[in-house]
């Protein structure tokens, strides 16, 4: 009794684990990296908390980003 279809199986056996590992860690980040990336008014903002831009400076920069 011959299997001929064994040796192509198995091979093409590891090919799921290792897609599904791939996207795993792809998604992974991609989650990671949208959440470091702020919005122009997010940085506009944090400057303003901080006291490295001044309330004028704050509105014309928020103007201009609408």
């Amino acid at each position: 009794m011959h299997n001929y279809g064994w040796g192509f199986g198995m091979g093409f056996g590891w090919l799921v684990p290792i897609l599904l590992i791939v996207l795993v860690v792809y998604f992974i980040n991609k989650n990671k990296n949208e959440k470091n990336e702020l919005s122009a008014g997010d940085i506009l903002d944090k400057k303003y908390a901080n006291g490295e831009i001044d309330e004028k400076e704050y509105e014309r920069k928020k103007e201009v980003l609408k």
